[in-house]
Formats: structure tokens, C-alpha cells, sequence
């Protein structure tokens, strides 16, 4: 019997394939499965044009009628920035869309009306202050006049209104773009889900829902803090879902979801696209950026959905952020999604909205979305459960396929360090043609307009890295031990999966479930090859091909899925995280490692070539690796038209000296930088004088409109010629006084209020050192001394904020007069911004050199270049 299984086993043995009939049977399998799954990932729903089926005359979710809102809020009316005269006409359109729904409401109640169903409109205004700590600073801000439209649509009880769910979005742009998909797109399908709903025959709700078109979010959230800390409705809202954009093509994204009921709502969606991990690595604080739900969760203490269109991020805060560029179907998709769970909430008997009132249950489960099609969703229990099977399981199989002699444990020990060593050897190649790429060829982010270049660049030396560890494994091995190597490298592959599932899970991280699936698969590939060789009555060690397959197939699903949703959001982010951001590395470890991920069950196929064909696939990836190295770094520029690098520009006026002068900085760390600085400085600098770079710290005042995003900025500094004659108007106007000043001697404190007077100016920020022992902002401040940033976000029209301050002195007993309190203070001038200001601009030098700017740069750099234009005033004054 023992010979006849020897036999056996040689037989299979011999009897398999060669390496290379093997990778061409397995070919097809690494050809289709990640280009289904990618065209699975980006397909959309066809757009709907009509409002209403031609076929019932049922209403319908129009993509058409929500980009007819977005177009006449981004392009009929333009850049809506908070205080600028267009964000007032985008809150007067918003207000007389909101009306034409309660006018629809009352309309059909004239018809019908025993129906339950009512349409309120407010147009809530106010002013107040609030902290907002971001990238590690501290901003406190104080906003004066501004507004909500508020839509709420209920049945018309008292009852009926207790328990509410909100959806909102934001009706203002930021300073460089139009905002057609950010935000003025959630608006639209705010508008058109209220249509439908009260539309539909006999639709009665049961309980509310308050559509809240906020009107101050890029001017760090003002809007919703106003709506959560003093509306009259906020009290009963109970659950709300947050429409964002940070780009503009493909699905929406689910990537905040903060309760257990609310991740079961959004089961309820036809079309899911949402996991576990987009949370725990937007909750990590990797992805700079915030959104409204911060202020509801913060300030109402509700649970939310956070929802946010992601593709194509290139364009997000740009003035290509237009109509034309959003991806038809993408709106559908959003908005057929966020009516699904807007339905489920407010009409189910089995809402969970009047549990909520009480409390929410905190996410203690695991959920992904699977091709656009599947959610699943289960317990950190069940989690437990099958991590705890898959490894009972794993035990068994290595228990019976593993021969525990010195040798057999020494090939387990070998395989588990190799695996390691791939990972290992994988990052450090790849790293290390970054180096080579930022160093030696001074061609970083050349991979930027092409997000899934990056595999190219990085996806050789990658592979090159794990085959070496590989390799050396099997150089250290005899003969009798290599021929085993296969079959526990991806035993031991499968339970470095099973293991990170383990550790993950242990940390609370959903994102666990990428690798149980990854285990899982490898599982049924060891359980399949345990029956076969059994069956065969062959070594159980050989491995089939067959089982190959089912343990790839896992990780080229998943594994294609994120890498598609990281990459498109992950590469364009890096063009916008600072020159001193190592993004080449971040890119070059992210590619690497999914790299080794999606193909890491081809590591024990490596033990069935020859040592010498090891070598020479590691050589021939290292030309390779040098070969697209120099084509990248020659052949490829990081930008183009639609991938455009970003350039921010002040114009400022200094109200103290009366000089001119042209702030610059970039927002990524791609060469070119410097010569773009050198040739703007040669065309419209002071001859007499050049460009000098300038330190970014919390002192420096020149860029505190855009702090503390500003922090991430490369600036420089050009002086300009004075225009002859020219004195600026807002020497006078722009001003910063103090009244009600009084000193208290015995307790060596000074109290006063700052009188800060803007017409004309928008954004203002002022910035002071102190201590300060009490303020009239709702946050209290920092016990010692300290710098203090306070941004200003008002209606238009409105031209005057105040801040009360007490101060406590130094300890040395210095003369008043000595002691004053030196406050720098800058603001945006609302009639200057190129091209938002194009037909409603001053006619100030500013504005002229602005538009000057942008010819010429559209001309040099072939369009490749976004620039945020702006004239901006400012000074210090001592009080």
C-alpha cells in the first residue's frame, strides 16, 4: 500500500504542468476577473431625463433636473463664495426652489386633501462662533447674518414632526471654484427627492423630513452649526445623511456611518458602494478634510451617513468643478441611493427614528459592498465566530497535510519568513525607486494624472522585491525541503491572512474583513486540494491548479475593488497634501503592498521554477523597473488640462506701507514650482527686486485667509511696482479699533472689544498674541499665552463683527501704553477673485494683474495649471 501511494504521489507530481503551460492557463483568470470588476465598479445607472415615467406618470428621480439646478447655481450665478454677492443670489434661488415644492404641496392637497402631508419653508438666519480644530491647529470662527433654507415635509401632526430625518447639503462654492458638483449637485437631488416624494400619489410620511440647504460649509461649517445649535427644528431631528462631493465621476461612497441602525438603513440602497474600511481610514485622519458632519454630530449628538461623489478628485475646489464635467449617471446613482434610505426612514413601520431619540447603537459590526451590487452586513460577534472557524478549520488542514519531523516544522518556519520577507522586500524595492525617482531623476508625482500608472511604475520592483525574499528562502533549502516550499508558502499565506484578520479585529477595525475574505478564499483552495490529493491518493502537499484559482479569485475581486477606490481617491489627494508630504513613497508602499495583496497567492508558484529562472525574472524586473523609470521620468508630465497642478496667488495690498504684493504657493511637491515662481516674477515682478521664499508658520499673516489649510503651502513672496497714483480705497474702510477699553491695575488685566469694520471685504481673519482669560466666542481659550486665529464669515452686506476680550497682562509691571495688543488682519475683496469676478470685478490694478496672471499662465503651461486668483487687503495694527 505504501508503494502504491509513493507511486501516487509521483505520479501527480510528474504528471503536473510546467511552470509556464501553468501561467498561461492562469492567464485569463488575472486578464478578466479585475477588468469585469472594474467595469462592474464604475458602472452607472442610465440617466433619467423625464420627471415623470412616460409609461406610468408615476414621478421619477430626474439626473436631468438635478444638473439643471447645478448648472444655474455654478454657471447662471457662478462662484458662490460665502459673503460675495453671488452666495446671496445662490440663497435667494434655493429659498424660491424651496417655495415652488410647497407650492406643488399645497397644489396637490387642493386635490386631495384628506391626504396627510404639509411643506414648511423657513429661511433661517443668524450669527454665532464656534472652535474648529483641523490638521492640528486651532480656528475659532464668528459668523454674522448668515442663512439656512430649510424644506421640512411631514404629515401635519404633531406626532408626525417628533421625529425627523434630515438630509443636507450646501448651497455655497469655495474661493476657486463654481462648486457645480460640490455642492450645488446635492442640492439638486435634495430638491428633486422632495419633488418625487410629494409628488407620488397618496405618499404620506410618517415621520418628517427636514431638507436642510445649508449656506456656509467651505467657510469651515458655519451653516450647519448654525442650523444644529439654534434652529427651532433641530431638536427633533433624530438621524440625519450628510451629501458631499469631492469629485465628480462614478459612485457615491457610504464613508461615514456612525450607528448601527443607520449602516442597516443604507442596506436598503439599490446600488450599494460603501465598506467598513473608506470609515476606519477617513475616522483615521489620513484623508485632510471635514464635512458637515462633524457639527451634527458634535453640536446634536446625532448618527449619520456620510455620502460623497470621490471619482475623478482633480477637479475638486477647481473652476473645473462644472456641469459639463460631471459623469452622467453619477447624480442618478447618488440620488436614487439616498432616496432609498430617505423612504426606508421615514415610511417603514420598521423605522428605527423614534429609538433614536433615546440613543443610537455604536457601529459593532462589519460591512462592505461587493461589485455594486451586494452588501453584506454582520456583527463583530459573527466576525468572531468565523475568524474563530476559518482558524480551527486552517489547524485541522495543517495538521493533516504537514509532517511535524525537524524538517517539515524548518519548511513551515522558512515559508512564514518568506512571506514576511516578500512584504518586506516588496516596499523596500518599491521605495526605493521612489528615492531614485524624487533624487536622482527629479521626476516625482509623474504617475499624478494617470492614477493607476503608479502600478506601473512600482508594480516591477515590487514584484522584484517579493521574488527575492522567495528566492532566498529557496537558495537556503535542500533539495528535499524546496520541494516542499510550495505548498507551505501558501499555507503560510493563508494564515498571515487569518492572522491580520485576528489582529485587526481585535483593534475594533472593520477593515478586518478585506483579509477574513482573502483567508476564506485561500481555506476552500487548502480544503479543495486536501479532497483532491486525497481522492488521487497522491502527496498531499501538490498543489492543482484548480487550486490556485479559488484562492486567487478573492483577492483579485476585492483587491481589484480597492484598489480602484483607494487609487481614485488617494492620487489625486496627493496633489494637494504639500511639497513636504513624502507622497512618492506613500504611493510607491500603497502600490507595492496591494500589489503583493492581489497576486499573493502566486508566491508559492515561484517554488515550482528553477532557482536560475528566479534569478533571472528578478534581473529582467529590475530592467524593466529602470527601462519605465526613465520613461516615466522623461517621457510623462504629472499634468495636463484635466489633471492640473495647483497654484494658489494673492494679490495683496499692505494697508500699513501701501505695497504691493504677489503671494504664490503650491499645494503638491512635483517640480516645476520654482521656474513657475521665476517666470510669473520676470513678467510682472519689480525689476529691482526678486521672488524670496517665505517660512510657513502660524506668524506668518500673509496667508491667514485660507488658514490653517495654509500650512501646507510653499509660499514665496514677490514685490510689485505701486501703481502710479494709486492709494487703496480700504485704507479708511478696513479697520480694526478697540473701544470700551479698560485696564484693571489691581488685577493686571485688560478688557476691551475689538471693533473689526470691513465694507467691501469678505473672509476677514485677525490674528493676535495673548492670554487670554475670557472672550465672547462659545469656546473657551487657551489658559496662556498663545497666538489666536479668528476667521470671519458674513452674508453680504454685512460690514462689522466685534470680539470682546479680557487679557491678562504680563506679571512685570510694564506702562499701559506698552502694553499693546498687536493684531494683524487681512480679508479677501469681494470684487476680487479672476474669473469669478470676471463681469462684476472693481476696476482696481488687482484685478487687472489677476486676469493678466491667468493669460499668461493658461498660455505657458498649456492649461496644466489651476490658479486660485485673488486680491486680497490687510495690515497689523497696534491697540
Amino acid at each position: 500500500m505504501d508503494n502504491e501511494r509513493r507511486r501516487g504521489s509521483i505520479w501527480s507530481r510528474n504528471a503536473r504542468l510546467s511552470p509556464l503551460v501553468s501561467l498561461l492557463l492562469l492567464l485569463p483568470l488575472f486578464l478578466f476577473l479585475p477588468r469585469w470588476t472594474a467595469t462592474r465598479y464604475f458602472t452607472l445607472p442610465e440617466p433619467l431625463t423625464e420627471q415623470y415615467d412616460i409609461h406610468t406618470g408615476l414621478p421619477q428621480i430626474s439626473e436631468t433636473a438635478i444638473l439643471q439646478h447645478s448648472r444655474y447655481l455654478s454657471e447662471n450665478i457662478g462662484y458662490r463664495t460665502v459673503g460675495t454677492r453671488e452666495h446671496a443670489l445662490g440663497d435667494k434661488y434655493v429659498f424660491e426652489e424651496a417655495n415652488k415644492i410647497k407650492t406643488l404641496c399645497d397644489d396637490i392637497l387642493k386635490m386631495g386633501p384628506t391626504r396627510k402631508l404639509q411643506c414648511e419653508v423657513w429661511r433661517q438666519e443668524g450669527s454665532g462662533t464656534h472652535r474648529f480644530d483641523m490638521m492640528g491647529k486651532r480656528v475659532y470662527k464668528q459668523y454674522e447674518k448668515l442663512s439656512n433654507i430649510i424644506l421640512r415635509v411631514s404629515d401635519g401632526t404633531r406626532e408626525g414632526k417628533q421625529h425627523a430625518l434630515l438630509l443636507n447639503s450646501h448651497v455655497d462654492s469655495t474661493v476657486p471654484s463654481p462648486g457645480a458638483a460640490d455642492d450645488a449637485m446635492s442640492v439638486g437631488i435634495m430638491l428633486e427627492i422632495a419633488r418625487v416624494l410629494v409628488s407620488t400619489p397618496n405618499w404620506e410620511p410618517r415621520h418628517a423630513i427636514v431638507f436642510l440647504f445649508n449656506n456656509a460649509e467651505e467657510s469651515l461649517q458655519d451653516g450647519s452649526h448654525l442650523f444644529a445649535t439654534q434652529s427651532p427644528v433641530a431638536d427633533s431631528i433624530r438621524a440625519f445623511i450628510n451629501l458631499e462631493a469631492a469629485g465628480s465621476t462614478g459612485p457615491e461612497v457610504l464613508f461615514q456611518a456612525t450607528s448601527e441602525e443607520m449602516i442597516e438603513a443604507y442596506s436598503h440602497v439599490p446600488r450599494p458602494f460603501g465598506t467598513v474600511l473608506a470609515n476606519d481610514v477617513f475616522q483615521s485622519g489620513i484623508i485632510l478634510s471635514d464635512t458637515d458632519f462633524r457639527q451634527f454630530e458634535e453640536y446634536g449628538n446625532l448618527t449619520g451617513l456620510d455620502m460623497a461623489l470621490v471619482g475623478d478628485s482633480y477637479l475638486y475646489h477647481t473652476r473645473k468643478d462644472i456641469v459639463q464635467n460631471i459623469q452622467r449617471g453619477a447624480p442618478q446613482h447618488f440620488a436614487e441611493n439616498v432616496f432609498a434610505i430617505t423612504t426606508y426612514l421615514t415610511s417603514s413601520p420598521s423605522s428605527p427614528l423614534p429609538k433614536l431619540a433615546k440613543s443610537y447603537t455604536p457601529p459593532n459590526s462589519v460591512y462592505f459592498s461587493l461589485l455594486g451590487t451586494y452588501f453584506l452586513h454582520y456583527s463583530t460577534e459573527t466576525a468572531w465566530t468565523l475568524l474563530a472557524a476559518i482558524m480551527a478549520v486552517s489547524v485541522v488542514i495543517l495538521g493533516m497535510t504537514t509532517t511535524w519531523s525537524e524538517s517539515g516544522v524548518r519548511v513551515l518556519a522558512m515559508a512564514g519568513l518568506g512571506v514576511l520577507g516578500s512584504i518586506v522586500g516588496a516596499v523596500l524595492f518599491a521605495s526605493l525607486a521612489a528615492s531614485i525617482m524624487v533624487k536622482v531623476l527629479g521626476a516625482g508625482m509623474s504617475w499624478y494624472s494617470r492614477e493607476f500608472s503608479c502600478f506601473i511604475l512600482y508594480g516591477p520592483p515590487a514584484a522584484a522585491g517579493a521574488i527575492t525574499a522567495q528566492y532566498l528562502v529557496t537558495s537556503r533549502s535542500s533539495p528535499i525541503e524546496a520541494r516542499k516550499l510550495e505548498y507551505a508558502t501558501l499555507m503560510a499565506m493563508h494564515f498571515f491572512f487569518i492572522l491580520t484578520a485576528i489582529v485587526l479585529q481585535a483593534f475594533k477595525l472593520g477593515s478586518s474583513c478585506v483579509f477574513a475574505v482573502f483567508s476564506l478564499g485561500s481555506l476552500t483552495a487548502l480544503f479543495l486540494n486536501t479532497l483532491l490529493n486525497a481522492a488521487l491518493d497522491g502527496d498531499m502537499t501538490d498543489i492543482p491548479l484548480v487550486s490556485y484559482i479559488v484562492a486567487q479569485i478573492a483577492p483579485l475581486i476585492i483587491g481589484t475593488e480597492l484598489i480602484v477606490g483607494l487609487m481614485t481617491i488617494f492620487v489625486p489627494l496627493t496633489g494637494r497634501l504639500g511639497e513636504l508630504a513624502p507622497v512618492e513613497h506613500i504611493i510607491a508602499v500603497m502600490s507595492s503592498v496591494m500589489t503583493f495583496f492581489v497576486l499573493s497567492f502566486l508566491l508559492p508558484f515561484l517554488h515550482r521554477v528553477r532557482r536560475s529562472v528566479l534569478l533571472a525574472t528578478i534581473f529582467g524586473l529590475l530592467v524593466a523597473t529602470f527601462v519605465i523609470m526613465v520613461t516615466f521620468a522623461f517621457g510623462m508630465s504629472p499634468f495636463d488640462p484635466m489633471h492640473q497642478k495647483r497654484v494658489f496667488a494673492i494679490h495683496f495690498e499692505d494697508l500699513n506701507t501701501q505695497e504691493h504684493h504677489l503671494h504664490l504657493a503650491a499645494s503638491d511637491g512635483a517640480p516645476g514650482f520654482p521656474e513657475i515662481v521665476q517666470g510669473l516674477t520676470q513678467k510682472f515682478g519689480n525689476q529691482y527686486q526678486g521672488a524670496t521664499p517665505v517660512l510657513m508658520d502660524d506668524d506668518n499673516a500673509d496667508w491667514d485667509i485660507l488658514y490653517p489649510f495654509s500650512q501646507f503651502l510653499t509660499p514665496y513672496k514677490i514685490p510689485l511696482m505701486q501703481p502710479y497714483g494709486y492709494m487703496s480705497p480700504f485704507t479708511s474702510k478696513f479697520t480694526v479699533t478697540a473701544q470700551n477699553d479698560v485696564f484693571n491695575h489691581r488685577t493686571n488685566t485688560r478688557q476691551l472689544t475689538l471693533v473689526i469694520d470691513h465694507p467691501g471685504v469678505i473672509w476677514t481673519t485677525i490674528a493676535f498674541d495673548a492670554h487670554i482669560l475670557k472672550w465672547s466666542i462659545n469656546s473657551p481659550p487657551e489658559p496662556y499665552l498663545t497666538r489666536h486665529h479668528i476667521k470671519e464669515a458674513s452674508f453680504y452686506g454685512v460690514n462689522q463683527w466685534t470680539l470682546e476680550l479680557l487679557i491678562q497682562l504680563p506679571a512685570e509691571k510694564i506702562h499701559p501704553e506698552q502694553q499693546k495688543l498687536k493684531v494683524n488682519f487681512m480679508g479677501l475683496v469681494e470684487k476680487r477673485g479672476w474669473p469669478g469676478k470676471k463681469f462684476d470685478g472693481d476696476d482696481s490694478p488687482s484685478m487687472e494683474l489677476l486676469s493678466m496672471i491667468d493669460a499668461y499662465m493658461h498660455e505657458t503651461s498649456g492649461d496644466s495649471v489651476d490658479m486660485m486668483l485673488v486680491g486680497c487687503v490687510g495690515g497689523f495694527v497696534e491697540l
